[in-house]
């Protein structure tokens, strides 16, 4: 597996943490715990012949929860006859049927599958004119109180801080009210939506005053881009610019987040300056590399003074000197360095990130989208292939929602102009590229992708991919399209990862039997494509574990367009050359419909090869300061290994 990151626990941790928090490894074990938790009050009511007053949250956070709450239904009884729901929530405007509403969202995943009774069940309404709004805010409070108040209210928080929609800005005894949305929110749910201008800029939420009344309150967070606001919200101070900070004030309050929402706390991101810890290699160079940065020094000049400054008095005693634990990291970090990602042949491999043999390798690079392959490791690709390993590679889903109109638009206009330069059949295809300019005029802002369209967005991510592949050296036998089902929905929903996604998966390995794998590891949004890609590959090593070509198969997870792995958690590092660099652009180049402005470009407005760019040299950059040899920039790897079969 990958690096286990070190939590501390215990006293110490109160010194920083204002909130109390249990961190999980996975958001299904923690979901598990709030859910009994529901499940106990529902009975506890029940029993007393009273109501349960549940106030719930939206968004991917809770989604787990609700399948658990539905499980626990199915198949143990749990009942919800006894319960009344208020929501968070809603957008304006907002029809009820929308697939972007919450009143969806929550008979989606919730209601539809209980035996709740439909008069208990309260959500704002985003169909209101703006004439009816305070009115109903002012009822929505009203029938809170007189339902008793909220026993226990389920939350979620933006990387605003906010929880609910109340937006930095929001006062501590604000009720239940119309806001305008900040953009970072409007941002992260361009998403779902298919676009930021698709995205509604209002919203009816309940206030902080009204969450703050409830008798219980939980949170649940998971995945890395909540890892700084978890962190502000839980150590920094009550402020209104982060209104999930005025929990600190509520006298029972718990927040229930997954590691990697945690990575940012003091006890996760510097747990030596918490309690004792128990030092392993890892954890070692992540203290070094952090005290290097705040003293600004490379590991070899960092003396025992700056140790014993810093807190880490203890990695002196251990060590005996701050020299003995400087020559270690800068060893473990100067061994992460190769320029041969497949191993360099007939060379002493004691030290190096990946073995000599065999020679050459076949190589299996997994892409969730046709493009991520050259955006996260195009130089790292190009000199596999360059030092003649047998390199193919795999895209998991189609991106075909990922073309703007305008564009594959143009390009049936450049493919109408060939067919009639060559004389080919021009009635067929002007039928087809008149069908498309007519189905693009028809189409509304709020709709899904044309099912007609989709087909030709595919063909041209297809047509993009192999032609970065052509231009690395791949042969086109050796490119691979997977087309997983639970991608093809033609919606920004997809559908859940089943049986056929992994099975597809499990029959590539095993024709292939690659000795290296690449794939994302990048778990920014769990349940995103990237998220969900890589499930279905670890699945599939669920099943192929056994066969002895995968225990002789070494994997590497690379990270996304968006971030990079941690210095600590490098397992391999490969520089890239100035000319190596231009390989890289020119391939992602080569995925035209994904430049100058994607369909999904997040909240970086730098092109996918500038993000690229900037953050391999920033890499490079960093290698540097801490004392290693000048590269122009880096791509860097974590190994994965499976809890059994890869040796």
């Amino acid at each position: 597996m990958l690096m286990n990151t070190y939590i501390a626990t215990g006293e110490g941790t109160n010194r920083y943490e204002k909130i109390p928090v249990q961190i999980y490894e996975e958001p299904a074990t923690a979901v598990v715990t709030v859910a009994k938790e529901i499940a106990n009050l529902i009975r506890s009511k029940a029993e007393k012949n009273e109501k349960c007053v549940l106030g719930l949250a939206t968004g991917s956070s809770p989604i787990k929860l609700y399948e658990e709450l539905v499980r626990m239904h199915k198949e143990e009884g749990l009942s919800f006859q006894n319960v009344i729901t208020f929501n968070l929530d809603e957008y304006l405007p907002m029809p009820k049927e929308s697939e972007q509403s919450y009143h969806y969202f929550m008979h989606h995943h919730l209601f539809d599958h209980i035996d709740i009774d439909p008069a208990n069940i309260h959500i704002p309404d985003g169909t209101l004119t703006s004439e009816e709004i305070e009115k109903f805010c002012k009822a929505y409070d009203q029938q809170i109180e007189s339902a008793g108040g909220i026993d226990l209210q389920v939350l979620g928080i933006g990387r605003t801080g906010h929880i609910g929609f109340n937006e930095p800005g929001s006062l501590p005894t604000s009720t239940t009210r119309m806001v305008y949305l900040n953009d970072l929110t409007i941002q992260d749910a361009a998403g779902d939506f298919g676009g930021k201008d698709k995205v509604p800029t209002r919203a009816i939420t309940m206030g902080v005053g009204t969450i703050l009344k409830a008798k219980r309150i939980v949170l649940l967070a998971w995945g890395e881009k909540k890892a700084s606001i978890i962190k502000e919200t839980v150590e920094g101070s009550v402020s209104d610019k982060v209104p999930a900070t005025f929990l600190q004030t509520h006298p029972n309050v718990g927040f229930f987040i997954d590691i990697k929402a945690a990575e940012e706390l003091t006890r996760a991101d510097r747990p030596w300056l918490v309690s004792k810890v128990k030092w392993n290699d890892k954890l070692i160079r992540k203290a070094v590399i952090w005290l290097c940065q705040k003293v600004n020094k490379p590991i070899l000049k960092v003396e025992n003074k700056d140790y014993m400054d810093n807190g880490m008095s203890d990695l002196i005693k251990t060590f005996g000197s701050a020299n003995k634990v400087n020559i270690q990291v800068f060893n473990d970090l100067q061994h992460t360095i190769t320029g041969w990602p497949g191993g360099k042949p007939h060379a002493d491999d004691t030290t190096r990130p990946e073995r000599a043999f065999p020679y050459p390798k076949r190589v299996l690079i997994f892409s969730p989208h046709p493009d991520d392959d050259v955006i996260s490791m195009g130089g790292t690709f190009a000199r596999l292939v360059e030092q003649g390993h047998d390199v193919h590679v795999a895209y998991e889903t189609s991106g075909n929602i990922a073309v703007l109109d305008d564009y594959i638009y143009q390009q049936m206009d450049i493919a109408a102009a060939f067919t009639h330069l060559v004389g080919g059949d021009t009635q067929t295809m002007d039928a087809a590229f008149e069908k498309v300019k007519q189905i693009i005029a028809d189409r509304k802002p709020e709709d899904d992708e044309p099912e007609e369209l989709l087909p030709f967005k595919g063909a041209l991510r297809r047509a993009e991919a192999r032609g970065a592949d052509r231009y690395l050296g791949i042969p086109e036998d050796h490119v691979h399209f997977l087309n997983l089902p639970f991608y093809e929905t033609g919606s920004v929903k997809k559908k859940p990862l089943s049986q056929a996604d992994i099975d597809i998966i499990v029959k590539l390995l095993r024709e292939v039997q690659p000795h290296q794998i690449y794939a994302a590891g990048d778990l920014a949004d769990p349940h995103g494509t990237h998220g969900v890609c890589l499930d279905a590959i670890l699945k599939a090593y669920d099943i192929v574990c056994e066969d002895e070509w995968f225990k002789n198969c070494y994997t590497w997870w690379y990270r996304g367009a968006w971030m990079e792995w941690e210095i600590e958690k490098v397992d391999m590092a490969v520089p890239i050359s100035p000319s190596e660099l231009s390989i890289k652009r020119k391939s992602i180049y080569k995925h035209g419909s994904q430049n100058n402005g994607p369909a999904f470009p997040g909240d970086d407005p730098r092109e996918f090869w500038q993000r690229a760019e900037d953050r391999n040299r920033n890499t490079a950059d960093i290698y540097n300061k801490l004392g290693m040899a000048e590269y122009e920039a880096m791509e860097v790897f974590a190994r994965y290994i499976h809890k059994k079969g890869t040796k």
